[in-house]
């Protein structure tokens, strides 16, 4: 990693620069999750043939951008009831206690336990919760950038992957195991919002 420097990535428009952490162009301070530009969507495989894919609506998540990357941190909790494969009746199988059961496990939430990386690729350690079980989980993150919205307010925007399996969390499918493949592709792309 670099030392902290000053860069004007993404700002070269409105000739404003943006004190960075080891490397990051991100200022100090807590940033806020934009929903209205973030997706936070999965993969996993049917019949071992083909994927369906989904996506969950409500998510809450923020960046806290510390004075080094040792002090940067992301938190993210999702509502697992706003899970969405466009199938209706297939959503509502999939929040019964049959899988997810949300009833029981309402949310799933995921903490940085440490960043580390350079330029536009970046690697987040950490540890996500569904239910009552906690497991290790490794994001692989690429920073788009950095630029300023038409409403004055600057975004940074991430493409985040990884991978969990099912099975580690508790989430068996007793009656239809063999149709639903166990590894879940986690597929993410967020944009958050510099403090003002």
């Amino acid at each position: 990693m670099t030392d902290s420097t000053t860069t004007t990535t993404g700002a070269a428009a409105t000739g404003t620069a943006t004190a960075t952490t080891d490397g990051l162009p991100l200022a100090p301070g807590r940033w806020a999750l934009d929903p209205h530009h973030s997706h936070v969507g999965f993969a996993i495989r049917h019949l071992g043939v083909s994927k369906v894919r989904g996506r969950f609506g409500s998510v809450d998540a923020e960046l806290l951008v510390g004075p080094t990357a040792d002090a940067t941190a992301v938190t993210a909790t999702v509502a697992l009831a706003s899970i969405d494969t466009g199938n209706a009746e297939r959503d509502d199988h999939v929040r019964s206690a049959e899988l997810l059961d949300v009833e029981r496990r309402p949310t799933m939430a995921f903490r940085s336990t440490s960043v580390r990386g350079s330029g536009s690729d970046w690697v987040l350690d950490g540890e996500l919760t569904i239910g009552e079980v906690t497991r290790p989980l490794t994001l692989d993150v690429e920073l788009g950038g950095v630029e300023e919205f038409f409403d004055g307010t600057r975004h940074a925007g991430f493409e985040a992957t990884g991978a969990l399996r099912r099975k580690d969390f508790g989430l068996r499918f007793d009656t239809g195991d063999a149709l639903l493949g166990d590894a879940v592709k986690i597929e993410l792309d967020l944009q958050f919002v510099e403090p003002r």
